[in-house]
């Protein structure tokens, strides 16, 4: 069922989900079931996996030479959807990435998707390697979330890359696309990145899922700004609670927001770790009181593959 099902669906009443990482490649997926077995209980309608584009290393050879190796650490995004779907009977919701994929590729992948049953996709840009300063799109790839949007919806009305392809069949994906309540790290102001964000919704896009943040009123003022923009979709809060003083300086530098000072000096403040793990699990409840209380029609939750603080939250709130 498409995620914009299941808010019509639920008249009214939030939904509970959450996003997954893939295991590290040598893992088997037992692991991926322990991170989800306890909030089944929650009653998810949908789990997002997140796709991991190659990454290049460099291996010191015998003679001193450096030799350029190209390394998945996190395969099976796929694989894991079909599982999740198979045993939880959940829709999986595969991320779909530019980065590292020519729009062929993406042809191909959104096509096993589709024989697979899976009726929802998230389309997004993707990061640059780490050996990269700026984003670049493979040859013949997209180069922005918009493009790959455009291309889902075409597949969804049967339009191939292929144009001698005759009696296509079309695909029936629901698209999730990103937004940033404190603007993406690349746009030049919000505005900007609304402007775009508005362009993925005409070009197909039925959702959004927003990048984390833990100030609710810069969420707030972001949907606002999107319906003055003529944006109309639903819109969903993506949450995540901090666990480590570590993240105090990660988590801004990461994902280019900001923390509330109220929330830093509590971290700074606690005696050790598993101090702030709780400072975090009574924000994240804090917040998505007060979201609920606003009418949000899904809470989703960034697990990076811990399910223990997430349950206590969805223990308090839902």
């Amino acid at each position: 069922m498409k995620v914009t099902q299941h808010i019509e669906n639920a008249q009214g009443k939030p939904l509970f989900s959450f996003e997954i990482l893939p295991p590290l490649k040598g893992q088997n997926i037992q692991s991926i079931f322990d991170g989800i077995d306890p909030l089944i209980e929650f009653q998810p309608p949908f789990i997002d996996v997140t796709y991991h584009r190659e990454e290049y290393e460099f291996k010191e050879l015998d003679n001193g030479l450096l030799q350029k190796k190209i390394v998945k650490k996190r395969p099976g995004t796929v694989g894991i959807c079909a599982a999740i779907q198979g045993k939880y009977n959940v829709d999986a919701i595969p991320h779909v990435l530019c980065g590292g994929f020519t729009k062929e590729d993406t042809e191909n992948l959104l096509i096993d998707l589709d024989f697979l049953g899976i009726d929802n996709v998230v389309a997004l840009r993707g990061d640059a390697l780490k050996t990269e300063t700026y984003f670049k799109p493979e040859k013949d790839g997209n180069h922005y979330a918009t493009e790959l949007v455009a291309q889902i919806s075409n597949l969804n009305r049967g339009i191939y890359l292929d144009e001698d392809l005759k009696n296509t069949a079309k695909t029936n994906f629901c698209i999730g696309v990103a937004g940033y309540p404190e603007k993406h790290m690349e746009a030049p102001s919000l505005d900007s990145d609304i402007h775009f964000l508005k362009q993925k919704i005409a070009n197909g896009a039925d959702y959004i899922i927003t990048q984390l943040f833990f100030d609710n009123q810069k969420f707030f003022d972001f949907v606002a700004k999107c319906r003055k923009a003529g944006i109309t979709v639903p819109i969903i809060p993506g949450l995540k609670p901090i666990a480590t003083k570590k993240q105090l300086n990660l988590i801004p530098h990461r994902f280019s927001l900001e923390l509330p000072d109220a929330l830093i000096m509590e971290v700074v403040r606690a005696k050790d770790n598993d101090a702030v793990r709780q400072i975090g699990i009574e924000w994240c409840i804090a917040q998505s009181k007060e979201l609920l209380a606003a009418g949000v029609p899904v809470l989703h939750y960034y697990s990076m593959g811990r399910a223990d603080n997430i349950q206590a939250i969805a223990k308090e709130v839902f």
